[in-house]
């Protein structure tokens, strides 16, 4: 458990995959460090091109790393939720955000300055480890979303994302607009309304007033592609506590 520092109440379940994967004494570390706030639905954690100050780790919902066209449109590059962290550039070199990331699914994480994150990194070898796994794993989930988007129907898709997000929550029904879904994907608005339906119609999810409830996973699963099931496995390894 970890507890909150920014005046929220009560503690909160540790559920970020690199926390996890970690020495218990690098854990304590980055808990010392960390400061737990709540994600809210469409909060903009950083802007295009911003230094990046802290590295957010959730513990419960979804971020999008959004990119924005002249014409006004965006779509994701890629989600994420528990399994990683916003702040890639910084592992991989870079100080400023190289995307702007949106939460699409309210939930709660850690923010730990990169100054603590660096102490962490010189004194545990792991953290870096787990960071550079993560890494891996993001490229594994872009690369898959490449050819995703390319060769497999809007259905598929969709119902792809949606086990991602219910992989990334504590309950089977959470807030997401179908407006964020389109934006996401990058589909029209009325393709995901008729998608949805058609999902709702099979008995594999409900939705109301910008909650979705995933009734029947399975059928959810029967909807996805197979690239759901590559990018998870890649996500779902073991723990792996290193000795350093």
């Amino acid at each position: 458990m970890i507890t909150s520092h920014n005046g929220l109440t009560g503690d909160f379940d540790v559920q970020n995959r690199i926390f996890l994967d970690i020495r218990p004494e690098a854990l304590e570390f980055l808990e010392s460090k960390a400061v737990v706030k709540r994600l809210t639905q469409d909060q903009v954690l950083y802007e295009e091109g911003e230094l990046v100050s802290h590295a957010i780790f959730p513990h419960e919902g979804v971020v999008s790393l959004m990119a924005s066209m002249e014409d006004g449109r965006s779509v994701a590059k890629v989600s994420l939720g528990k399994e990683g962290f916003v702040g890639i550039a910084y592992i991989l070199g870079g100080g400023h955000a190289d995307s702007q990331p949106v939460v699409k699914v309210p939930g709660y994480a850690s923010w730990i300055s990169i100054e603590a994150l660096d102490a962490a990194i010189e004194k545990y070898p792991c953290v870096r480890d787990a960071m550079m796994r993560y890494a891996r794993s993001l490229t594994v989930q872009l690369m898959e979303s490449v050819a995703c988007n390319s060769l497999h129907k809007a259905e598929q898709r969709i119902a792809r994302w949606l086990l991602e997000a219910h992989d990334r929550v504590n309950t089977d029904a959470f807030q997401i607009t179908q407006n964020s879904v389109s934006e996401v994907l990058g589909l029209r608005r009325a393709t995901v309304s008729a998608v949805c339906n058609a999902l709702m119609n099979k008995g594999a999810l409900s939705y109301s007033r910008g909650t979705v409830t995933v009734a029947e996973r399975r059928l959810l699963e029967d909807s996805a592609c197979e690239c759901y099931d590559r990018i998870r496995r890649e996500y779902q390894h073991p723990p792996v506590i290193r000795t350093r």
